[in-house]
């Protein structure tokens, strides 16, 4: 009986752990799909390719126009403010309310 229980709460575990789930992948996973891809394509085998993973799993992933999502959605807001024509306490709280969300 002790055995059977120990089986029913392994099997729980597994079913319950991240890698059975049916979620969408990671962007760590996604991360790891193109650094491979890269590596495929340019044909890196041995310590040329662990050197490469190395770098390319371990940089930053730059937005396209180089701002961060947060500098991009400040300038969104500023303009909404201005647009708006809003001023001293006005401005600060819709600032305040359209940065958080």
């Amino acid at each position: 009986m002790k055995h059977l229980a120990i089986a029913f709460a392994f099997s729980m575990g597994l079913l319950a752990s991240p890698a059975f789930a049916a979620d969408a992948p990671t962007p760590q996973q996604n991360k790891m799909k193109t650094c491979n891809a890269d590596a495929k394509t340019k044909n890196l085998a041995g310590d040329e390719r662990k050197a490469f993973m190395k770098t390319c799993l371990s940089a930053k992933a730059e937005p396209a126009d180089g701002k961060t999502a947060q500098q991009n959605k400040m300038k969104s807001c500023n303009a909404d403010a201005k647009t708006k024509a809003l001023k001293g306490d006005e401005r600060k709280a819709f600032m305040s309310s359209c940065l958080k969300g």
